[in-house]
């Protein structure tokens, strides 16, 4: 069984019609999943209940929860910036996405299957402080509610920007190996995200961050992959498997500069559901994240839930759903947007040198702390 997780009142996660992060990506995404027939005795769509006080204080201190709870811009907390706005119904929108993630973890942790909460992913907030869209880190309440059954959790980030918030909460913890992929820092928020950052204390070497260069492509990005994340759960063995799937390293995201395609995501994702049914046996919770193509995202996530099932991507999209797409946006579907951002020979060389000199480095450190490459 595969659990869905989607509600209408995702939507009430909202900071506004010009704010990047519009909720209609997620129901355009689940009309998509809906309309494809995914949603059937294999899939099992879920309505979250929002996450509890208790839950919440798992990863954020009671401080910061006050401060959520009051709605008002206090850039203490790292409410009311650009980035991260406050709106009235904030606090329960919020609970609404962490709850989703919370009630999934558990039901891996007690049935042995996967989940997906395709509103979940909020990888940037940090125990006192929203950030970069996310007010509660639901990637790392799951990853508190897996750690009750499991003594060793792996979460893998693919989203386009650094899983920061992730990475601090558990940088001192050897029982959560964090792996994350994304445009490095030297040209992107959160500006983090280096291979230095191998964690602290019990938690030295449980940290690993692969940063892109400015326009990686599939290419780069496979090949950075195969290097690195299989030895990593060979080493880490991983007892259940969170995997952060934003898609906004797709050439067509405005907001980061990254090259990967559809064809490109798809087969990172392939592997992440391979390694957790080698792994853990397929205990694995997928979250959304970053994507900002209205386009791209319900395509991506959908094609995801195709993986999940094990079965091959479609070739075409449902009428009545791009009719939906055309009538809400203004413009004309594609099924699987692919054509990839050209660069010149230099900038590819440029690219690959970087990347080159990234995962050298990295294969050192990691060697240095755990013989691994």
């Amino acid at each position: 069984m595969i659990y869905l997780y989607y509600s209408e009142r995702f939507q009430g996660y909202n900071f506004g019609p010009e704010h990047p992060f519009n909720p209609a990506r997620l129901m355009l995404t689940f009309s998509l999943m809906e309309e494809s027939g995914l949603i059937d005795e294999r899939v099992c769509r879920l309505e979250p209940c929002p996450a509890g006080e208790e839950d919440i204080l798992r990863v954020h201190t009671p401080e910061y929860l006050e401060a959520v709870k009051l709605e008002e811009p206090d850039l203490a907390f790292g409410l009311g910036s650009d980035d991260t706005p406050v709106f009235g119904g904030i606090y329960e929108a919020s609970r609404m996405l962490a709850g989703a993630s919370i009630d999934a973890a558990r039901r891996i942790a007690a049935e042995g299957c996967s989940a997906f909460n395709i509103g979940g992913g909020l990888h940037h907030a940090m125990p006192t402080v929203a950030s970069g869209f996310c007010v509660f880190d639901d990637p790392a309440l799951a990853i508190r509610v897996l750690r009750e059954s499991f003594n060793r959790v792996l979460y893998i980030d693919i989203d386009g920007h650094h899983g920061d918030g992730v990475q601090q909460i558990f940088y001192t913890d050897p029982h959560v190996l964090t792996i994350s992929m994304h445009e490095s820092g030297l040209y992107l928020f959160p500006g983090t995200g280096f291979i230095e950052e191998l964690g602290e204390g019990e938690g030295r070497g449980y940290s690993v961050n692969i940063p892109m260069p400015m326009y990686a492509g599939d290419d780069q990005y496979l090949r950075a992959f195969d290097q690195i994340v299989p030895p990593l759960f060979d080493w880490f063995r991983p007892q259940a498997v969170v995997a952060q799937l934003g898609v906004d390293a797709h050439y067509s995201d405005p907001l980061t500069t990254l090259n990967l395609t559809l064809t490109g995501y798809f087969a990172l994702v392939r592997r992440i559901v391979d390694l957790a049914g080698k792994h853990s046996g397929s205990r694995l919770l997928a979250l959304g994240g970053g994507g900002y193509n209205m386009m791209v995202v319900p395509t991506a996530w959908t094609g995801v839930l195709h993986i999940l099932r094990g079965e091959p991507l479609p070739e075409y999209l449902p009428p009545y759903w791009v009719e939906l797409f055309r009538n809400l946006t203004g413009y004309e579907p594609l099924c699987h947007p692919d054509i990839e951002m050209r660069v010149g020979p230099q900038t590819g060389q440029r690219i690959d040198k970087e990347l080159s000199m990234t995962l050298l480095g990295l294969k050192e450190r990691m060697n240095e702390l755990h013989s691994l490459y």
